[in-house]
Parts: structure tokens; sequence; C-alpha cells
């Protein structure tokens, strides 16, 4: 059974069926073939989208779209812009920086390639940047949307290898700035390299003046983050907290957002939480399918044979991840594989929080990979290029957060070491 609904899956993708469609109809033919009834295949779907956690998706999708339409990321850019915006290449580590904020809110790395990318994309090329160039960095720099918490896919690991989605919150601060440090970083010497922004000081705000248009903006990801880490409230109701602020601030204080405004707002935040819910049921009914066919038994009982040191199991899992992610969403790669890989990367003594931030950074990369990466369609459809135009661009940045991943998967005090600060008082 499972390897005809591995073929099937495969086959699926080659004739460019969607993803979640592609799981969804390997998961029948899986179940048609265990003899299992079809009543059992709408119980365990559903199952799949019945928990609490999973509840964030869509609100942080909101707040995204909120953000986007009602004037704070144009605040976020131009604060960021008054920080490292006065160095040759000062833009596209703007670029960086903002994305950085932005994702300490949205939780999603589509959504900050679109708020972002619309500002940014027009403003780089504007400054000399080739087009292609522009659309790579943002796609890349949106990648920290699901690093930065709250995210999205650490709240999928959590609920899928049942640990603490707080505990992965705090652990990703410190992937996120080495890998936002190192970008930013290699923008500006790349720029200085090829001579791109050399005018990217025109329009930069006083540092006092951008702080003080952005204050409601930059508030944003304090009251999220503090509520969560205070005690206040969980990081599902965080996700309805950052609607309201973004709803009001949005509509009541800037005043960019308009009633009229809401319904498109809404849709678009509706189809892109369905699209995820849909992959999320196909993915947990996959799971369900094999982990009955004792598959992640077998593959643990595999890997621990094989690889016999932590070393060699982290060093196969980075390279099988990689892959995966090229090919594979990244809400569904989580939510089939972190049952699987998080009991083995226990057994080799690799702490579950610290293999979690191994596994959505490293997926992450999927997102700026061809031939599947959801930030690039993003990116390329904002800077309006064609796919092949941006891959050549790519493969810098791709090298640089491989260079970030391995010092992640060796190095666990960068993800851990603040988690085990705050637990530890």
């Amino acid at each position: 059974m499972p390897v005809t609904m591995f073929t099937t899956m495969l086959l699926a993708f080659m004739l460019s069926i969607s993803v979640a469609v592609s799981i969804g109809i390997a998961s029948i033919v899986g179940a048609w073939q265990a003899n299992l009834n079809f009543l059992a295949v709408v119980k365990e779907m559903f199952a799949a989208i019945n928990k609490f956690p999973l509840a964030a998706i869509p609100f942080f999708i909101l707040a995204g779209n909120l953000m986007e339409s009602g004037g704070i990321s144009a605040r976020l850019v131009d604060f960021a812009k008054s920080i490292v915006g006065g160095v040759q290449g000062g833009l596209g580590a703007t670029c960086v920086l903002t994305c950085m904020i932005f994702a300490a809110v949205s939780g999603s790395s589509v959504a900050t390639t679109f708020a972002i990318g619309a500002i940014l994309i027009p403003a780089l090329i504007k400054h000399g940047y080739p087009t292609n160039y522009a659309a790579a960095l943002q796609a890349t720099a949106a990648e920290l949307g699901v690093i930065i918490p709250p995210s999205i896919p650490m709240i999928l690991y959590g609920v899928s290898a049942e640990v603490s989605i707080g505990e992965l919150f705090i652990a990703g601060f410190g992937p996120g700035l080495l890998i936002g440090g190192a970008l930013m970083v290699f923008v500006i010497v790349y720029a200085r390299i090829k001579g791109y922004g050399k005018g990217d000081k025109e329009g930069k705000l006083p540092f006092l003046l951008a702080t003080r248009k952005a204050i409601l903006a930059l508030l944003m990801p304090i009251i999220i983050l503090g509520g969560i880490y205070g005690g206040v409230f969980t990081p599902t109701e965080a996700s309805v907290v950052a609607v309201f602020y973004a709803f009001i601030v949005g509509v009541f204080v800037y005043r960019e957002t308009r009633f009229s405004d809401l319904p498109r707002v809404l849709k678009k935040s509706v189809i892109s939480s369905a699209v995820i819910m849909f992959i999320i049921a196909n993915a947990g009914l996959f799971s369900y399918l094999i982990t009955r066919a004792g598959v992640p038994d077998r593959i643990a009982a595999f890997l621990v044979e094989i690889l016999q040191s932590p070393v060699l199991f982290l060093l196969g899992v980075n390279a099988a991840l990689f892959v995966i992610g090229m090919f594979i969403e990244t809400s569904a790669s989580i939510i089939v594989l972190a049952p699987i890989l998080a009991p083995v990367a226990v057994h080799f003594g690799v702490d579950p929080v610290h293999f979690g931030i191994i596994m959505v950074v490293n997926l992450a990369l999927g997102m700026i990979t061809p031939p599947f990466g959801v930030n690039l369609f993003a990116a390329c459809t904002v800077a309006r290029i064609s796919l092949d135009q941006i891959i050549p661009r790519l493969l810098p940045f791709v090298l640089v957060v491989l260079v970030c991943l391995m010092a992640i998967t060796f190095m666990p005090f960068i993800s851990i070491g603040l988690r085990d600060l705050v637990y530890a008082r």
C-alpha cells in the first residue's frame, strides 16, 4: 500500500496536479487498497484540522493582509530604511530587516512576500537593482516569515510532534536573527561588488521621525510576542489579537483601510487559509495511512541502523529534507514527516525543539527553490517576471541560508540557548 500511495503521488506531481490534490488522490488510493471504510477517510481528514492551535493560521494570514492594506507595512519599510538604508546596498538590507519585523506578526512567508514586496521590489528596481535580483532577494528575505515567531510551520510541527509551541517560538529567534543578519551582510557586500544601490540614501527618513511614524506598527510585534511569553494569551489567542490590532490601526488610526476594502481582504485571507487547511486535511489522512501501515516504525529502524551517530543522522535528514522541500509544500511535509522523524531524533539525543527548528529552516528553503517554491511565484507575480528569470539570481541566497542551516544544525545553542535561559528561570 505505501508504495502504491507514493507512486500515485509522484505521478500526480508529474502531471502538474496541485500538491494538496496529489496527496488526497494518493490517500484515497491507499484507503481503497487497504479496504478502509470511507467514513473513516472523512473522519481522519476532519481530525487533522480539528485542532485548536490550527485556528491561529487563518487569523495570522488575515492579520498580515490587514497590515498590508492598512499602511502598517509601508511604515515598517520607512523605519527599517532609517536604520540600514544609509549605505550602498542599504535598500536591500532594508528589505531583509523589514521582513524580519513583519515576520514577527504575520507568521506567513507568502503574506510577507506580497505585503513587503509590493513596496520594495519597485523601489529596488527604481534604484538600479536588476528586476530578477530584487525579486530573488524579496523571496529569500520573506522566508524569515516562517522562521521568526510566530510561525505557521512551527505551529504545525508542535501539533504533529506534540512539542510545546511556546518553546518553538522562543527557539526561533536565534536562527531568525542569524539568517537575517547573514543576508543583510551579504546584500550590502554584493551590492558594492556589483555597483548596485549607489542612490540608496534617497528617501531615507531621520530615525526619530521614522520611529514616530511607525510606532504603532512597531508596537504590534511587541504586544503579540510579549503577550505570548508573558502568559497573557496563547499563540492561538495572539493571532486574534493581531487581527484586532491591525484592524483598529489600519481603519481608525492610519485610515488607509476603508470598510469597502474589507471584503477583498477577507476573501484573499479565506482563499489562502482554505488552501493550507485543505493541504493539512489531506496530509493528515496520508500520515494516518502510512502510520497504520507501519512505515514510520520501519523508517525509524532503518535510520537507526544505517545512521549510527547523531552527526550522520542530522546530515542525512538535512539532505533529504532539502530535496523534499523542493517538491512538497512546507506544511504538508511537516505534517507527514514530523511524527516520523521527531522520535528518531530523540533516539539520537537531539532535542525535539532543536530538531523542529532544523526542519522548519530546511523546509523553508523549499519556498525559494524550484520547481514549487511558493515565495518564487509570489515574488515573480509582484515583479511581473517569469520563474526562469529569477532562478539564476537565487543561488547565492540559497548558499547563504544553507551555511546558516549548518550552523543551526550543529550549534544547538543558537536555537535552544534562549529557550533554556527562559525556562531556567
